[in-house]
């Protein structure tokens, strides 16, 4: 048995690392750039952010002037994400793998495990405040509009245009897969629309669907006004009175007299704070609208989103165990896979240790559904 084992160890990590690349739509359209200096479970990988920075006249004199003070922040990823998804197999499964085939039972396994990345990544939505679209309403039911007033609002966040990219639901990929801006040749649609149902890099951007595109439910209801009459433009707190509901973190909002869309980052019974800060000042008793519970479709600079995944250790064979890890070349996305001898079974265990982070809001806009 031992000699089996470590005879199918290899061909089933193989398999699963194919699988879990094919399966995982996120960890490839995100920023993995910092990776290499992730460390084991618990640790963090710092992102540097850089500040702003004004272009001054040039005075030629004697004197040169003071270089202005730059104050670069930095947001952390965390390895704090480890999951296994166990299985067993028969000795009949057993001569599938050396065959060249995964059986359903390890195929289920990866599957749970990539579903599990893709949803840790895409929860990082809530921290966006970007919108375009109607709650409730699938978008591209007709046009591209949806689309067009996020990349808007993208360009006025002063994201890059390069690396850009949409995550749909099905519905929503549904609908988009209708539209003649991708069908016909003449916009720049080609075959594979129609044929292979892949819209592929159009209009600014790189299309795909994911089925683990999430629901944003509002919390936030009922008549909410402001009420304080000193908010300013760069204030990051909200007061807030009347009726209704708290809202919770994710929940977005516009201000009655500002254009803007916000989004909290925590909220008390009296007391919102939000991001972005404040654009214009706010009058007192001035209507706070939520948005409604959501679909939420993503367009995004690759830069929003960093995932990091790291390999997890092996064990020497003869433990009561095997344990392998492999990377995958093409997606980058490492696995483990551990055997384990029990009481008259042979346990099998895929397991993958990953971090992810909104980096940048600014570089990301939902597109609500």
């Amino acid at each position: 048995m031992a000699n089996t084992l470590t005879e199918v160890t290899p061909k089933l990590l193989a398999q699963g690392l194919l699988a879990l690349r094919e399966n995982s739509i996120m960890p490839r359209l995100v920023n993995r750039g910092y990776e290499s200096i992730a460390g084991e479970r618990g640790k963090a990988v710092d992102i540097p952010i850089p500040s702003s920075i004004t272009a001054a006249a040039v005075s030629p004199g004697a004197t040169p002037p003071s270089t202005a003070d730059v104050t670069p922040t930095s947001v952390s990823v965390n390895l704090d994400q480890w999951y296994e998804a166990p299985f067993h197999l028969s000795d009949k499964e057993l001569g599938e793998v050396m065959a060249g085939t995964i059986p359903m039972q390890a195929s289920e396994a990866i599957k749970a495990l990539s579903n599990n990345i893709d949803s840790y990544i895409l929860g990082k939505y809530k921290g966006i405040y970007g919108y375009a679209g109607v709650a409730g309403t699938t978008p591209f039911a007709s046009a591209l509009t949806e689309y067009t007033n996020a990349r808007k609002t993208l360009n006025t966040q002063l994201a890059p245009l390069d690396d850009r990219r949409v995550v749909l639901d099905p519905s929503a990929e549904g609908n988009a897969l209708l539209l003649r801006a991708f069908q016909d040749a003449s916009f720049g649609g080609g075959a594979g629309v129609i044929m292979r149902g892949n819209i592929g890099t159009k209009v600014g951007a790189d299309w795909f669907m994911d089925q683990n595109a999430p629901t944003h439910t509002n919390t936030g209801t009922g008549t909410i006004l402001v009420n304080d009459a000193s908010v300013s433009v760069g204030d990051t707190t909200l007061t807030w009175d009347g009726g209704g509901t708290a809202p919770a973190e994710g929940d977005v909002f516009t201000v009655a007299g500002d254009t803007q869309t916000y989004v909290v980052a925590s909220s008390t019974a009296t007391v919102i704070t939000m991001y972005p800060a404040a654009k214009v000042a706010w009058a007192d008793n001035a209507a706070v609208t939520f948005k409604a519970t959501h679909a939420v479709n993503l367009l995004f600079h690759r830069d929003a989103f960093a995932f990091a995944t790291r390999p997890l250790a092996g064990i020497e064979d003869g433990l009561n165990g095997i344990a392998r890890t492999a990377v995958d070349p093409v997606s980058g996305l490492t696995l483990r896979l551990e055997v384990s001898r029990e009481h008259k079974r042979t346990r099998y265990s895929f397991d993958v240790l990953y971090g992810a982070t909104l980096v940048r809001r600014e570089l990301a806009c939902r597109i609500a559904g």
